[in-house]
């Protein structure tokens, strides 16, 4: 089953990754594939689009540095308006999947 993300959750993911530490968008994708148990599965298509309203939005920087492979890359760090936008989508996703669980639980 593919999993399905909600509009706006793709950008939340990306940004709790920056949160831990600056990373490319192929380690972007694959600690996100990785933490989720291989659930999520983000392809280029939709993390680079994404990673590019970040910046429009000024919640992620970009530099280009050398990879571990010894390739140039670009990589992403988020802002301190990306950490304050973190927080208030993570308070608002929590509610969200409270309020969900709510109703699936209804008998």
């Amino acid at each position: 089953m593919r999993a399905e993300l909600l509009p706006g959750t793709l950008e939340m993911l990306i940004l709790k990754a920056l949160s831990l530490a600056p990373m490319h968008g192929y380690a972007i994708a694959q600690h996100l594939r990785q933490i989720s148990d291989e659930v999520l599965h983000v392809e280029e298509g939709s993390l680079y689009p994404a990673l590019q309203r970040l910046l429009a939005k000024r919640w992620v920087r970009a530099a280009w540095r050398e990879s571990p492979t010894k390739r140039r890359a670009r990589y992403y760090t988020i802002s301190v308006a990306g950490r304050k936008q973190l927080g208030a989508q993570e308070t608002g996703f929590a509610d969200l999947i409270s309020a969900i669980a709510r109703v699936m639980s209804e008998s």
